[in-house]
């Protein structure tokens, strides 16, 4: 697959479907390699944090004491500020590996590589720590909060009708300028704030200025994979959903539950399909992933000319 070239709207859908038909099970099995431990832990605290959450909820309404939850979170304080530490560890670290693997992965894949191993991944990780630290802390105190507000506004214009629409445009221009910015700060030579502005500049406007702007089909594209993995995951969990509440309210008198409902057998189940789609939301959301890095790709004209020639290089030396 030829990665910096000019794609159409349905080639960015095409391609980023006929990545993963080419290199998705390299792919995959690297990624559970470098991931999985770090997903499976997170997964395991959530199903037994929820559920010991909710448990103790459904136990305080049940028995009618309104203070049970307060009395509960203070005689568990030092429990919960650990596990919150460690599920704060464990996320950033997990967001880390699961948003740079792919770029990582397309990065040796634009530069010929054809059979990728885990350790050459882990080697990036490892030779780019410096680079790794720097972006994680422009992203945690430049980039969130600036598309917190401005997502945050779009969501408070929703209620005067007009934002509805904002919102569309917002969120996957937001999504795309943040992933330009990881691809780019690993695949050029380029600082922090530079790579920032190219990934902003570059939804508007292609660097020689000529060609028409990329933004509807940048922004087509992301909102395309981003209906598509919706969904795949709603689809996915929200058939054991109805099932599991059905099944509570069909056997509880009047609506009302003598036990809690979270401490049973279908408790249980619930959290494991719950746990379940947390793992099919990490694994499909690497199609989004790719389909960010073929829009980077594409965004950059001036390293196009230079792959076609070399191209055309290789044909004549085979030849």
């Amino acid at each position: 697959m030829q990665f910096y070239k000019k794609r159409d709207f349905g080639s960015f859908i095409s391609d980023s479907f006929g990545f993963f038909r080419l290199y998705g099970k390299n792919y995959f099995k690297n990624y559970i390699l470098l991931n999985g431990l770090l997903i499976i832990l997170m997964v395991v605290i959530a199903i037994f944090g929820y559920r010991e959450l909710f448990s103790q909820l459904f136990s305080s309404n049940l028995s009618g004491n309104s203070s049970y939850m307060e009395n509960y979170f203070e005689s568990n304080i030092g429990m919960f500020i650990a596990i919150g530490i460690l599920t704060f560890l464990l996320f950033v670290v997990l967001m880390i590996v699961n948003y740079l693997y792919p770029v990582f992965y397309l990065k040796r894949l634009s530069e010929g590589q054809q059979k990728i191993k885990t350790d050459d991944i882990f080697n990036d990780f490892k030779n780019n720590i410096g680079r790794i630290g720097v972006l994680s802390l422009g992203m945690i105190f430049i980039v969130a909060p600036l598309s917190f507000i401005l997502i945050g506004v779009s969501y408070a214009l929703v209620f005067i009708i007009i934002g509805l629409p904002i919102l569309i445009f917002v969120f996957p221009t937001v999504f795309n300028v943040v992933n330009f910015l990881m691809y780019d700060f690993f695949n050029s030579k380029r600082g922090f704030f530079e790579s920032l502005s190219y990934s902003i500049r570059s939804q508007f406007s292609y660097a020689n200025g000529r060609e028409k702007s990329p933004y509807w089909k940048y922004w087509g594209a992301t909102l395309i994979m981003s209906i598509i993995l919706y969904v795949i995951t709603t689809i996915f969990t929200m058939v054991p959903m109805i099932i599991f509440f059905a099944s509570l309210f069909t056997s509880a008198p009047n609506g009302e539950f003598e036990q809690n409902p979270f401490a049973g057998t279908m408790g249980i189940l619930f959290f494991v399909v719950y746990g379940i789609s947390m793992l099919v939301s990490f694994f499909i959301s690497n199609l989004l992933y790719v389909n960010s890095g073929l829009l980077y790709y594409d965004s950059r004209t001036d390293l196009h000319q230079q792959v076609e020639l070399a191209e055309i290089d290789t044909i004549g030396i085979n030849e």
